[in-house]
């Protein structure tokens, strides 16, 4: 088998000597390429390359979320193609690492890669589902170039806490999960949205769903993790069903309070619930608009402002070593 192995050297948790151990690891197993990324965007850019060899069987992402996504979007830049495109597997090597995660993989690098392996010889593998998101035709937003995420998006709030933490760890801040709350709470004090939502959701054959603070949109569960701890924003999206959306439509600070108790208090059975959270499950085609521009992330990445996304579940795009 050959392979593309497509290495983040500013990942969290790897070591360049634990990189190194890895490499050899893999190298055993398979006839490997490995390529260092040297820019954002490098890692799509790589992905699109091995998605057009004629050769190449299996993309390994070595980094953290953002990583993944780059490949992702690299493999599908034509769309899914189960029986041409090379297959995806992942060693975690980023601060959270939330799609290997929910992959079942461990959060370890070098426990990972013993995993991968086993599978490889297994001939384990799975086709998962994914989320698309595109600027909404007839919106200034049209031309937004179309975007793949693998296991949550958000327009609002989260958004705006990423946006932040990114701000923060450009001056030299280590991406914890300290970090994240004060920028949690900070966005929560600076919101100027959260007393009038200013998003709707609109959907085929259904009436749509206004004045909307927040929208989280997860292709998986888990939505995140604190440390060891899962965090479920739709305990019921899967790798195998289309898109679920939690949403608010309020954010005062007893909702705050209330809501954020039950996203840390959430189990695979349970989420946030009440009279002022709309949850749905397994959705294909929707659209978010919002009067003003808010900030928009998919897996983590903070990509700018966004007036319209319109959102696909898209079944079996992908296969993934697992």
């Amino acid at each position: 088998m050959r392979a593309l192995l497509v290495v983040n050297p500013a990942a969290t948790t790897t070591s360049a000597r634990t990189r190194d151990v890895l490499i050899h690891a893999l190298a055993s197993e398979m006839k490997l390429e490995v390529v260092t990324t040297e820019y954002r965007g490098h890692a799509r850019d790589l992905g699109r390359q091995a998605a057009e060899s004629d050769d190449i069987e299996l993309v390994v992402a070595l980094g953290g979320d953002g990583t993944v996504n780059e490949v992702v979007n690299g493999l599908l830049h034509k769309g899914p193609d189960l029986d041409r495109l090379p297959r995806l597997a992942v060693v975690p090597g980023g601060s959270t690492n939330v799609f290997a995660r929910a992959l079942g993989l461990p959060n370890d690098a070098v426990e990972a890669t013993g995993a991968l392996l086993d599978a490889l010889r297994e001939d384990r593998e799975r086709a998962i589902g994914l989320g698309l998101a595109a600027g909404t035709p007839g919106t200034e937003d049209e031309a937004v170039p179309s975007r793949w995420f693998t296991f949550c998006a958000g327009l609002g709030f989260d958004a705006g806490v990423i946006g932040r933490v990114e701000q923060q760890r450009e001056r030299g801040k280590r991406s914890t999960h300290a970090l994240y709350l004060r920028q949690v709470a900070r966005q929560f004090l600076d919101e100027p949205h959260r007393r009038h939502g200013m998003i709707t959701l609109e959907r085929p054959g259904q009436e749509p769903v206004t004045d909307l603070v927040m929208s989280i949109i997860c292709n998986t569960s888990p939505w995140t993790f604190l440390g060891n701890r899962p965090v479920y924003a739709s305990p019921k999206a899967s790798f195998d069903t289309g898109l679920d959306v939690l949403a608010l439509n309020r954010m005062s600070t007893g909702a705050v309070a209330r809501y954020a108790t039950q996203l840390l208090t959430s189990s695979p059975e349970r989420g946030p619930h009440g009279k002022h959270a709309l949850s749905l499950h397994d959705l294909t085609d929707f659209t978010l608009h919002s009067k003003a521009p808010l900030p928009l992330q998919m897996d983590g990445d903070h990509l700018g402002l966004r007036t319209s996304v319109t959102f696909t579940g898209v079944r079996r795009a992908l296969r993934v070593i697992v």
